[in-house]
Order: structure tokens, then C-alpha cells, then sequence
């Protein structure tokens, strides 16, 4: 037992090392820089400003939860649909579905930016029927439709990778006792998926909530989110310590938003037989 309680201790090492090093040390960082002043001394102006930002802090979060539930419903049929195929049929799917993975989420925005602006190809399109053109590029739906198409294979592949595993004998006992289409998905798939979803939300809402890129081009700068203040606080005014407080309170954000998902899939996961 001593032997291998060593040897886990050595093989655990690097990865201690890594989160002190990349996790644990900005951490403080970020923590010390959120209660100090420019030159260094003790404050608490950071915090008392974050009143200013209240709004941008409650658009970032309706922003994210509205991309995380339109990512869950159309992520979650897709899902079931993709699971139920054959082997061959599931790896098509499952390419087609990372394709968008492998390349950079700056070209991603920039093509949509093409595509979405005002003499882009919709709008070409809907000039030649005389529906156009339309504004696009710049409003809520815009931003929030960068957030789902780049992060829907993120609640797609969790909710796949669990509902893979639900065996076909399942679902036909569950016909066999009297449940239809409506009753199965209630009583049997949606618990059995829930890890899954809860998974595929927390993968979803904490990149969006924290987003800036997209914001800033797809919302052509008309709107703005608790990232493109961050980064206009550290880059265009060099202020150091309002954009580690603003980071702090996203990180508490993110922290709560997870431990809650976590809670949530415990109690699913305690209660899914009962």
C-alpha cells in the first residue's frame, strides 16, 4: 500500500506542478492585482466599481443562458438521432459535427461576418427579391448566433457520448410496460441523458459568458460584454487592476454557475433509478 500510495504521488506530480504553476499562481494574481491600486497599495476601489458594470454583467449572463438553451434544443435531437444510427453513419456524423472544431474561431466569426453583413450574402440574396436589405450584423440575435454555432459541438458530443450508451433493450422494455414517444423520452431517456446535458450546459455557458471575440465583431461594437470590457480595460487603458477585478467576479460566476451543475447532476444522478 505504501509502495503505491509513493508511486501515485509520483505519477500525480507534473500534474500538481502544472496547476500550481498555470491555475493556482494567477490565481493570486489576478486576486492581487483586484485589491491594489496602480501603484501597488491596498484598495478596495475595484470592487466598489463594479457597480458601474452591473448592466454589461447581466447581458453577458441572459446572452449566455439564451446560446446554452438554444444550444440544448437543437443539440438534443441531434443527439439522440446521431446515437440511434448505425456505426459508420455515427463517425459521419461525429466528423461533420467537429469540423467546425479544427478551425479557428476567428475565421469562424469572420466568414459569418461576411455572410451576415449588410451587403453580405443574405442580404444579396434578399435584395434580389426585394426583402432586403436587413441589419443583421450588430444585434443581439447576431452575437447570440455566433455563441450557438460556435459552441454547439460542445453540447452535442456529451449529450451523444451518453445517450450511446443507453442499450436499444431499454427503450423497447420501456414500450413493452405501455410508454409511448412523449412517456419514453420523459421517464427514460431525458434522466438517463441528464449527465449529459448537465455537461454539455456547463461546456456552453461558461466559454459564451466569458466571450469577447465574437461580441466584438458580430456585434460590431454596439454591444458589449463582460470580455470586451476586460479587454478594453487591459489593453486600450492599461488598467491592470479594474481588469482583474471584473475577471475576479467572472471567475466567481463561472465557479457558482459550475458548482450548481455539479449539484444538479449529483441529485440526477442519485435519483435516477428511484
Amino acid at each position: 500500500m505504501k509502495q503505491r500510495s509513493l508511486l501515485q504521488r509520483i505519477i500525480g506530480a507534473p500534474y500538481v506542478l502544472w496547476a500550481a504553476i498555470f491555475i493556482v499562481v494567477p490565481l493570486f494574481i489576478v486576486a492581487y492585482y483586484s485589491f491594489t491600486d496602480p501603484n501597488g497599495a491596498p484598495t478596495l476601489a475595484n470592487i466598489k466599481n463594479l457597480g458601474e458594470y452591473g448592466p454589461i454583467f447581466r447581458d453577458s449572463i441572459l446572452y449566455s443562458l439564451a446560446a446554452t438553451v438554444i444550444s440544448l434544443v437543437l443539440a438534443y435531437p441531434f443527439a439522440y438521432v446521431m446515437s440511434r444510427k448505425r456505426e459508420k453513419t455515427q463517425q459521419i456524423m461525429m466528423v461533420l459535427v467537429m469540423l467546425p472544431m479544427w478551425m479557428s474561431l476567428l475565421i469562424l466569426t469572420y466568414s459569418w461576418m461576411n455572410i451576415l453583413e449588410r451587403n453580405g450574402i443574405i442580404n444579396t440574396l434578399l435584395s434580389k427579391i426585394g426583402a432586403g436589405p436587413l441589419t443583421l450584423i450588430g444585434t443581439p440575435g447576431a452575437v447570440i448566433f455566433g455563441m450557438v454555432y460556435n459552441y454547439i459541438p460542445y453540447m452535442i458530443l456529451p449529450i451523444y457520448s451518453v445517450m450511446a450508451k443507453i442499450e436499444p433493450s431499454v427503450l423497447e422494455a420501456a414500450e413493452d410496460l405501455g410508454s409511448g414517444g412523449l412517456s419514453k423520452l420523459y421517464r427514460v431517456i431525458l434522466p438517463l441523458s441528464m449527465p449529459g446535458v448537465v455537461s454539455g450546459i456547463t461546456m456552453v455557458f461558461v466559454p459564451s459568458v466569458s466571450t469577447f471575440y465574437i461580441s466584438q465583431k458580430l456585434g460590431d461594437g454596439k454591444i458589449l460584454l463582460v470580455g470586451d470590457i476586460i479587454e478594453r480595460q487591459i489593453q486600450a487603458q492599461n488598467n491592470y487592476n479594474m481588469g482583474a477585478a471584473l475577471s475576479l467576479v467572472l471567475m466567481v460566476i463561472i465557479v457558482l454557475s459550475m458548482a450548481l451543475m455539479k449539484l444538479f447532476a449529483g441529485d440526477t444522478d442519485e435519483n435516477l433509478y428511484v
